[in-house]
């Protein structure tokens, strides 16, 4: 079942809301691989938010590969499952080539993480 709240009191955009409650979701099992989620229209009316703003959120999901789009048939969780973790890997071996790459350390790097965590 695909159900969002989204707060008006949040500092995250509407968009941003939308597209974390998705991937929780996911990764807590509430939306399974094949589960088709409402059109565009239809949660931007449920939500009573734009429809560029779902679109947007839609868009952004479906580049991170958490969903897919099959035409006249809709939107549905990507069969691929939470690619958050193997995107969130690369980008961490990204990170780490680019830090030796400089000549940092390994303590360096953490304490950039560190930093940027705490901020």
């Amino acid at each position: 079942m695909f159900h969002v709240e989204l707060s008006a009191d949040s500092a995250q955009p509407p968009y941003e809301q939308l597209r974390t409650a998705v991937i929780e979701q996911v990764r807590a099992g509430t939306l399974t691989a094949g589960t088709k989620i409402p059109t565009v229209r239809a949660l931007a009316a449920d939500l009573g938010i734009a429809p560029n703003t779902v679109a947007r959120a839609y868009r952004e999901l479906e580049a991170d590969g958490v969903l897919e789009t099959r035409g006249r048939q809709g939107s549905f969780i990507a069969s691929s499952g939470d690619p958050t973790r193997d995107i969130a890997g690369r980008a961490a071996v990204d990170y780490v080539n680019t830090i030796r790459r400089l000549g940092l350390t390994d303590a360096d790097a953490l304490e950039f993480v560190r930093r940027t965590l705490d901020s």
